[in-house]
């Protein structure tokens, strides 16, 4: 395949989300030409000011371009753009490239490549690790899975928003890698949760807890950010927890296919659970909400049995 260019190549884009819209603007600061789609009209239209323009549809922006990237949410949605009767493998031309982003079982990264390959279409399995502020700034890191030629000569794409991108190896490695990275990411989140629950019933201040934490060499750079914005009460999703929950659930599911076994991450799914429960749309690290109201503690943080023992 040719590489792709600024100059030559025809981009697309669907999922205009909190991973998308970044990666998709950044595209088009580079210099692409990019098209866009997304089920919200809205969405796709806040990249017009960009330089972007706006599909009717799936099959109208894949008649239109020849390199399509795919960021969805769940393995079903990708299904339905991808493989169905008017979406991308059945409408794009032959030769074209589709680059599916989503977080997806590899067993589907690795059935729309069966698909594509038999209508002339190349699909690689590249899964974005990094949150919405690491996506604006062109720090995220891709992991890929697929044709190694097809993967090179789409470099220059990855180079417009990633800080550093890695051909893994067949169809399905780069969707399993993210599972993989995700299943620590999960289970760290949920070990500080806890943490910072025992150390408030123990008796440190919150804010000074979460503030030394962030400064400790055992908090993982990825989860720094997690705790300043706790220490504000900030759990605006960069990425939501109902996004951290699907993945816990594929990560357990697979795990369960091949004998692996993971009982701190079948343990951080329950607490996840729970949690999503209360607001799926809050990042994942309000996890630490939920141990916190797990340890007795009220709305505010306050441990009311630090009180009552202090008002005696």
């Amino acid at each position: 395949m040719k590489q792709i260019t600024t100059q030559d190549s025809k981009l697309g884009f669907i999922g205009i989300g909190y991973m998308g819209l970044p990666i998709a603007r950044r595209l088009l600061e580079a210099g692409f030409h990019l098209t866009v789609f997304d089920r919200e009209r809205s969405n796709s239209e806040k990249l017009i000011p960009h330089g972007g323009a706006v599909a009717e549809s799936v099959a109208d922006l894949a008649t239109k371009c020849d390199v399509i990237f795919s960021c969805l949410p769940n393995d079903a949605i990708v299904m339905s753009v991808q493989a169905g009767p008017d979406g991308v493998l059945s409408t794009a031309a032959r030769a074209s490239l589709v680059i599916e982003m989503s977080t997806v079982n590899p067993q589907t990264a690795r059935e729309l490549s069966q698909l594509g390959a038999a209508r002339g279409i190349g699909v690689l399995d590249v899964t974005i690790s990094g949150s919405t502020p690491a996506a604006e700034k062109g720090q995220v890191i891709l992991f890929g899975g697929g044709g190694e030629a097809c993967f090179d000569a789409a470099a220059p794409a990855f180079r417009a928003f990633a800080r550093k991108y890695f051909h893994l190896g067949p169809s399905g490695s780069g969707a399993m890698m993210k599972l993989v990275v995700n299943a620590l990411l999960g289970i760290g989140m949920q070990a500080i949760a806890e943490a910072v629950a025992f150390g408030e019933k123990s008796g440190l201040d919150r804010n000074r807890l979460l503030n030394v934490l962030s400064e400790t060499a055992v908090v993982a750079p990825a989860h720094v950010g997690k705790l300043e914005r706790a220490a504000h009460g900030d759990y605006t999703p960069q990425f939501p927890i109902r996004l951290m929950n699907k993945d816990f659930g594929l990560i357990l599911s697979l795990a369960a296919a091949v004998g692996a076994q993971m009982p701190a991450t079948a343990a951080a799914f329950e607490v996840n659970s729970s949690q999503m429960q209360l607001g799926a749309e809050q990042d994942f690290s309000a996890v630490i909400l939920q141990m916190e109201k797990r340890a007795h503690f009220d709305a505010s943080g306050a441990n009311p049995s630090a009180r009552s023992a202090t008002s005696k």
